[in-house]
């Protein structure tokens, strides 16, 4: 595997399983959803309606897609932050800084599961556009939201479909911090519209792994993908 892969492969015989070490209630939340249970089945040539060959042709394409709408969210969330920052909103500069690098992470993981898969990695096509922070918000929010009641769900069905166990653990890591960041922005969005953004968290932590986001302290390990709290990555300065 090349040395810029920094995914945390945690695999059975059959899927992929990834656990929590915090506590019981942020395994319900971060933990849950549909996808990740579901069993692969490496050795059948065809699931539903696609042979594993076209399953896997399809998750290059999702992982392509995903890829430039993760650089995208990398260029945009620094450009929302520096906004912010314009604006007086401190603590909300901050949460897009933490956001604009977890973005980053999702992207560099992407990209490397298709380097794995043996495919040339095209270009991300960066399209941002700035306007005030209460909008950049509303449309982070939106953005978020697609990606995780739409996207990723779909992209990890297509992966699941192929077998591809590096792509399911990429998505998956991607699609989890993407519900917590959906969260993040309608908490500082409610806050900015109440003139409360003084109550928002000044400090975030990343986790370098599956770009995880927490507020003010860092767990013992990621709820996510298992990695110290001792490496993550500490914003708390513009």
């Amino acid at each position: 595997m090349k040395k810029n892969v920094i995914l945390i492969a945690l695999t059975i015989t059959t899927g992929v399983s990834l656990y929590s070490c915090k506590n019981a209630e942020e395994n319900k939340t971060e933990m849950k959803n549909p996808i990740e249970t579901m069993a692969i089945s490496a050795k059948s040539t065809t699931i539903g309606s696609l042979s594993v060959a076209e399953a896997q042709a399809k998750t290059s394409a999702d992982l392509q897609d995903a890829f430039n709408g993760e650089s995208n969210a990398t260029a945009r969330y620094a450009a929302f932050s520096k906004k912010a920052a314009e604006e007086g909103y401190k603590e909300i500069a901050l949460l897009f800084k933490a956001a604009s690098l977890a973005e980053k992470i999702h992207a560099g993981n992407h990209k490397a599961v298709l380097e794995e898969m043996g495919v040339a990695v095209k270009p991300a096509v960066i399209d941002v556009k700035v306007l005030s922070t209460k909008e950049n918000l509303e449309f982070a929010i939106k953005g978020e939201a697609y990606e995780a009641t739409t996207m990723y769900p779909n992209f990890l069905k297509d992966a699941n479909a192929a077998g591809n166990q590096l792509a399911l653990i990429s998505l998956n890591y991607a699609y989890k911090t993407e519900k917590k960041h959906k969260e993040f922005y309608e908490q500082a969005l409610a806050a900015l519209i109440d003139n409360k953004t003084n109550t928002l968290a000044t400090t975030y932590f990343v986790c370098p792994t599956c770009g995880n986001t927490y507020e003010t302290t860092a767990p013992k390990r990621c709820g996510i993908s298992m990695t110290s709290g001792e490496k993550f990555i500490k914003i708390n300065a513009l």
